[in-house]
């Protein structure tokens, strides 16, 4: 298992992220890996541990609770993908694994909210650090997007993106024309975000789409 992310929402640290590597104590004591600075939160709260067997929440005795989902954490869980944790209801988290199979454009909207670029593929509008992007992307611009946005983290080859943007008409698909249309969704991203790299490329593999909470 690869690193995993932790994300922090509604909340005084909102908007950071930590990657879970080893071992995260969250709690008050300045000395925390994660220090919440509220009297609800105990000074040791819970801890997060990444081991053989996946990622680990446990409460440490904590005095408000520790919660997942919802539910008071009464033993230690395995964290599963886009699982919502609440420290003393004071600051929540959201835990994403390497791993992911849930694309973004699943996530409840008021956690997809903390990344910077959020898509909606029903009504084709794409939300840039809270800003709509206007006018809307081509069809083929949003189709690219969309498909890069629900692999948050993976590199995808050029022909998994062909083949999805043409579908069956790719044999007249220049690597020119492709090119072309990643440079041009770049920069209709970069209208609103012109310091951030979306989309990535990964040389000799294809492209990453890379997607931050801001």
């Amino acid at each position: 298992m690869e690193d995993a992310v932790l994300i922090a929402n509604n909340g005084p640290l909102n908007g950071q992220q930590w990657i879970i590597e080893g071992s995260l104590v969250i709690g008050r004591d300045v000395e925390c890996d994660i220090v919440i600075p509220d009297r609800q939160v105990s000074r040791q709260h819970a801890r997060i541990t990444k081991g053989n067997n996946g990622v680990i929440l446990e409460d440490l005795g904590s005095k408000n609770g520790t919660f997942l989902n919802n539910q008071v954490l009464s033993k230690p869980v395995k964290l599963v993908e886009a699982d919502e944790i609440a420290i003393a209801l004071t600051q929540t988290f959201l835990f994403l694994s390497s791993d992911a199979t849930m694309p973004l454009s699943d996530l409840p909207p008021e956690l997809s909210q903390v990344f910077r670029l959020r898509l909606d593929e029903g009504s084709r509008r794409v939300w840039v650090r809270g800003v709509e992007l206007e006018p809307p992307l081509s069809n083929q611009q949003f189709v690219l997007l969309a498909y890069l946005y629900n692999r948050l983290g993976a590199v995808v080859s050029r022909e998994q993106l062909i083949q999805a943007v043409w579908e069956d008409d790719t044999r007249w698909v220049t690597e020119q024309a492709f090119d072309a249309l990643v440079r041009r969704l770049r920069e209709r991203l970069n209208q609103l975000d012109p310091d951030y790299d979306y989309i990535v490329t990964v040389r000799g593999h294809g492209l990453r789409f890379q997607n931050e909470a801001h």
